[in-house]
């Protein structure tokens, strides 16, 4: 897998070659690291280096870890290993260069010397990202790829430093983690404050209406400061994937992503239909245009009832006569939406038509309505001076127009309630990473500092996932083809079942029942 990704080469040309030649490469670090993260569930360097340590002399050979001296095989220290490893950072990490936060220097670099450090960060980062992407592309088989529906999300992960004292004047020793609120979904659980990174991951999700889902691979990682916004950073990875020609079809997210202005607009940019949990504020009618209400990402006639627009998700284990009743609400509800004819065009576009008009409900301004059956809703009290969008058979939607909640089904309707509960697929990546029996990511799990180191462990723990999680579904696959070809051949023939043969019981005697002995 390392091999397939090419980022020990990008690795090496980004290093310089002067010095005297390293003993463990660069593949053999990142190997090290895997092989912890496998077997010892931590991502420390000393794991690392005591597990290459571990290997059979041929592979310490193979690997560079033992090398032919004069007085037999000489090993690697673990000094050499955590120099290559510091060497390996170095072209990726951007913490090196002074950000001017915390105590002020003694002497200001001037404004040339602050634009140079700049643009270094800028290229150290985008290295970092275009590694990190090539780390997980190349984790996730060919096949697996063109299935690009994803489901987001983020979690907390803690740093191992501790945050200093407001009063203090000293930093904390990870300088880029930040205090961050962790929000608790589970029964009985409270949210809380934690000092450290917001870790996102994209996972494969089953496509809709699919017989078997796919395996639910991560195929990003983005992992930045609490104090930066998770939504702006995810929306910029889709769009990154998008680039290379490799985006998303569906986007499934949670009401964090939606509530941020300017996040479904960013993924309609990039052709990704948005799939997402509203939040409260942004549920019911937000206003009007042209006449039709705006309610929930959608159009509806003017002449909607009020009840059907509050209408919001079913609770977490309603009975079946609250989720029957929850659906008849609606289905009447799309009766009342305008009706799109179209895809939306390059700029955002969209021509929608009535609903009288596209024979979904029954209104006496428009004649040939009123010839449908009686299971339409009817309006019975048209108003008085219609707006346009009654006067016309069709309006067009500027991409202003529910900008924020549109999204590729009518919320809240069982089609989407179907839709939406793919994004399990996340929750269920998370618990897996932080698993005792996965990959065991926790608050120590991984010792260093620092945006990129973080980063880049936390990476190479989403790898380890794909890889456990591949091997475990080539084991079922080769379980199922063997149970089918079983089947298909016939039963065989039963072996006799062999009978123990028994001790012959004596006649009984006149002093009572005899004992076997």
């Amino acid at each position: 897998m390392l091999d397939r990704s090419g980022v020990t080469e990008m690795l090496e040309e980004a290093v310089s070659s002067s010095g005297p030649a390293r003993q463990l490469t660069f593949r053999t670090v990142l190997l090290g690291i895997l092989l912890s993260i496998s077997n010892s569930k931590v991502a420390h360097l000393s794991a690392a280096y005591r597990c290459l340590c571990d290997l059979s002399v041929i592979d310490q050979v193979r690997l560079g870890v033992a090398r032919p001296g004069r007085d037999g095989l000489k090993t690697a220290s673990y000094r050499m290993f955590e120099h290559s490893f510091n060497a390996m950072m170095k072209p990726i990490d951007p913490s090196p260069v002074p950000s001017f936060r915390g105590v002020a220097p003694l002497k200001r670099p001037g404004h040339l010397a602050k634009k140079r450090a700049g643009i270094e960060t800028t290229a150290k980062e985008t290295m970092l990202v275009g590694l990190i992407d090539a780390l997980l592309e190349a984790s996730v088989p060919k096949a697996k790829r063109e299935h690009r529906c994803l489901a987001v999300d983020w979690t907390d992960h803690e740093s191992w430093a501790r945050p200093k004292d407001k009063l203090s004047e000293e930093i904390s020793a990870d300088p880029d983690a930040a205090w961050g609120h962790a929000k608790r979904n589970a029964p009985g659980a409270k949210d809380a404050l934690f000092w450290g990174y917001y870790a996102q991951v994209a996972v494969v999700a089953c496509e809709e209406g699919a017989e078997k889902p796919d395996p639910e691979l991560i195929y990003r990682v983005v992992v930045k400061s609490a104090s930066i916004e998770p939504a702006d950073e995810m929306a910029g990875a889709l769009e990154r994937m998008a680039a290379s020609g490799k985006g998303p079809s569906d986007v499934l997210a949670d009401c964090g992503y939606s509530f941020k202005t300017g996040f479904s607009r960013r993924l309609r940019n990039i052709g990704a239909e948005p799939v997402m949990d509203l939040h409260p504020f942004d549920r019911g009618p937000k206003g009007t245009f042209e006449g039709a209400v705006c309610a929930n990402g959608s159009l509806y006639c003017p002449c909607v009832p009020e009840r059907l627009l509050t209408l919001g998700p079913l609770v977490r284990g309603a009975p079946e006569k609250a989720v029957a009743a929850h659906d008849r609400a609606c289905a009447e509800l799309e009766h009342y939406r305008f009706a799109p004819l179209a895809r939306p065009d390059k700029e955002g576009y969209e021509r929608v038509m009535c609903p009288a008009a596209a024979g979904k409900l029954r209104c006496p301004l428009v004649e040939a309505s009123l010839n449908l059956s009686f299971s339409h809703p009817s309006v019975t009290q048209a108003p008085s001076s219609p707006p346009r969008c009654c006067r016309q058979r069709s309006i067009t939607v500027a991409p202003q127009v529910n900008d924020k909640t549109r999204q590729k089904h009518p919320y809240p309707s069982p089609i989407h309630r179907r839709s939406y509960a793919r994004r399990t697929a996340a929750e269920r990546a998370y618990a897996r990473l932080a698993d005792p029996a996965g990959e065991g990511v926790r608050r120590g799990w991984c010792r260093l500092f620092g945006t990129a180191k973080n980063t880049l462990m936390y990476s190479l723990a989403a790898v380890v996932h794909n890889l456990r999680l591949l091997e475990s579904r080539e084991r079922q696959d080769q379980l199922e083809a063997r149970r089918a070809s079983q089947a298909v051949s016939g039963p065989g023939r039963k072996r006799p079942r062999r009978h123990e043969q028994q001790p012959p019981v004596p006649p009984p005697t006149d002093d009572g029942p005899s004992v076997p002995g």
